[in-house]
């Protein structure tokens, strides 16, 4: 391997950071968990881990590379990423009061259904693709890493996401019925919302 244990320990740090910061990921595990329960929300989870692991494949075959050589794309995703993850603040703000069983997508029963509502989440999620698009690149030399080493950045990106959405989604088993009353969703929203509406200020500002 040519990637040091320093940079496997930094980046799985930023992973953590990753999944702490609120994200259309975590509506769409609170919704499937408040829906179905624990089972139902595992099979988003491993669509959602899925994801993840494959971004650094799509980095490693050129997406990262390009950004580096023109800057430039760096400050449109970024942007771009910002006025996103607020919109999306807006909206679930605005449709604070919806039950959560109204999104048919991230509550319709059965494996697939929930598999493929995970993968889609972190695919289009511009705060995923803003991290490993921009920030990937500078954890590791794409241009020198091997296969293996691909390989151990991909099981990285696949273990912290997965070990920290089953960990939130036993944790909403838990508290499901207190969260799933009308009023307690309402609340859910707005503070999601809000932090989605905070986490593209910051992106911008930074």
């Amino acid at each position: 391997m040519t990637i040091t244990s320093t940079q496997l320990f930094l980046y799985f740090g930023a992973l953590i950071i990753l999944f702490l910061t609120p994200g259309p990921v975590w509506i769409a595990i609170i919704a499937r968990t408040v829906s179905g329960g624990a089972k139902s929300a595992l099979s988003l989870t491993l669509g959602v881990s899925l994801g993840d692991m494959i971004w650094p494949v799509i980095v490693f075959l050129g997406l990262g590379f390009l950004i580096t050589i023109y800057s430039d794309i760096f400050i449109l995703i970024r942007y771009l990423a910002a006025v996103i993850l607020s919109f999306m603040g807006l909206l679930v703000i605005l449709n604070a009061q919806n039950t959560i069983t109204t999104n048919k997508k991230l509550t319709k029963s059965g494996f697939f259904a929930g598999f493929s509502a995970g993968f889609i989440a972190i695919t289009v999620n511009p705060k995923a693709a803003l991290f490993y698009l921009t920030l990937l690149p500078g954890f590791f030399d794409f241009t020198t890493i091997g296969n293996i080493d691909l390989l151990v950045i991909s099981v990285i990106s696949f273990s912290v996401p997965m070990l920290g959405n089953v960990i939130l989604i036993l944790f909403l088993s838990k508290v499901r019925n207190l969260i799933s009353s009308p009023k307690s969703i309402g609340r859910i929203n707005v503070i999601s919302g809000a932090l989605l509406i905070l986490v593209g200020l910051i992106i911008a500002l930074n």
